[in-house]
């Protein structure tokens, strides 16, 4: 089969490694790809977003599946554009339609949905321009930390958690009178914060039955003991060790069960990966957020944990048929530890020219932020590569991915030393 994998990150460059292996896999492409992904398949200079020159690509180049690695795609409709045109239904699309990508693209729509459905969530308010003031006196007598999120998509930035009154009500102003996340802040969700610990589950759903693929945590602060600003993430590990049989009982009665139901219940279209953003509180799951794609960095630790073929997973959620299968899960602990430019989150420089990746023998390196430039391999983001080991157990696999770093070098190179500190 002929695939189509869009984006760019260490994500995408998890889910080509991953693809490549299937035997179904006759052609793969990656638009646009980095440095790391030419490796498993051809990269081919498209944006995610340019529709006409997607399908044109599709048609010319015979796809059968169409991947979208991350969200933007998916909210902006691509999985609608594909069945409406009678030349590219024909084409597995492995994603929700636009309708269900609102789970990721309206954090107001995912908390109604959530309220509708019975599923466990923090408390909240949702406020914009119509009633600015009335969300300033809210602020005003909320219990703190105080959780502001930007409504739509903000490049996993559009978050913020203060213990500061004064501080929420500047956040809460610059969002939705300065337009600080652009249209993504226009309204602006207020929520209870909840204490505990987070984990990211990830299902396939095929509209009907759904599976469940390796769980993981993932680490968004840059600094170590979690401080600093957030990120787009600096690391990941799988297993989860509080994530035990009990727990994600739970989760699939609560939380799983009921969403996959309660989409088909409101008639939303939804093939593919539901993320859901849990966190334990109390031996109890909510859910923080749901996302329509795989996570990142955790897909760099999924992939490798997941011992079924990828593409014959999308076979199966194409038939309905998924309840069909059996995932199974290496036994092995994955963690990787994602190296990233000096001065990220912040203002960062690309460019930076990278050495010793080929002395890595011991862990498996999933390019993000990378470019090629002559002979040379670049440094071309804020998160520059992903080191991903295998371990007997989580200790094990981060001391090899911490090892594997200290042969690679670039300008301004910088990770995180504590990545599953809390579970060493």
């Amino acid at each position: 089969m002929n695939i189509l994998l869009l984006g760019s990150g260490g994500r995408e460059c998890a889910i080509a490694w991953k693809l490549s292996q299937s035997p179904q896999c006759s052609q793969l492409f990656i638009a646009p790809g980095n440095a790391g992904t030419s490796a498993y398949g051809t990269n081919i200079a498209m944006s995610i977003l340019d529709f006409e020159a997607i399908k044109t690509f599709c048609l010319d180049n015979k796809i059968d599946i169409l991947f979208p690695g991350g969200e933007d795609s998916l909210v902006a409709g691509i999985y609608d554009f594909f069945k409406s045109e009678a030349d590219l239904k024909h084409i597995i699309v492995a994603g929700p339609s636009k309708e269900g990508a609102q789970l990721e693209g309206s954090k107001a729509f995912s908390k109604k949905f959530m309220h509708r459905h019975g599923i466990p969530t923090a408390a909240y308010q949702e406020f914009d321009e119509s009633n600015f003031e009335e969300g300033l006196a809210y602020l005003e007598q909320h219990t703190t930390p105080i959780v502001l999120k930007a409504d739509g998509l903000a490049a996993g930035k559009g978050v913020v958690i203060t213990s500061d009154v004064a501080e929420a009500k500047e956040v809460f102003t610059s969002m939705i009178k300065e337009s600080q996340f652009g249209d993504a802040g226009k309204k602006v969700v207020v929520e209870q914060f909840l204490t505990g610990l987070e984990v990211s589950v990830f299902g396939l759903t095929d509209g009907d039955n759904f599976v469940i693929l390796p769980e993981a945590k993932d680490y968004k602060r840059i600094g170590e003991g979690d401080q600093g600003p957030n990120t787009g993430g600096m690391g990941a590990v799988s297993p989860v060790p509080f994530a035990n049989d009990s727990f994600m009982q739970k989760v699939l009665e609560r939380i799983v069960k009921p969403t996959v139901e309660g989409l088909k219940k409101e008639s939303i279209i939804y093939q593919g990966i539901i993320f859901f953003g849990l966190i334990e509180v109390g031996g109890e799951p909510y859910v923080i957020e749901y996302n329509c794609r795989m996570g990142d960095p955790e897909t760099e630790v999924v992939m490798p944990r997941l011992e079924n073929d990828l593409v014959d997973l999308i076979l199966k959620m194409n038939d309905k048929k998924l309840n069909e299968v059996t995932v199974k899960h290496n036994p092995k602990a994955a963690c990787t530890v994602m190296l990233v430019s000096e001065g990220y989150p912040g203002d960062y420089a690309k460019g930076k020219v990278m050495t010793g990746l080929e002395n890595v023998t011991e862990s498996i390196l999933f390019h993000a932020g990378t470019a090629s430039k002559g002979t040379d391999i670049v440094s071309n983001g804020g998160r520059v590569i992903a080191v991903t080991s295998y371990g007997k157990d989580l200790k094990d696999a981060l001391a090899k991915s911490y090892e594997s770093i200290t042969h690679i070098d670039f300008e301004g190179k910088n990770f995180r030393r504590d990545i599953g500190f809390e579970f060493i």
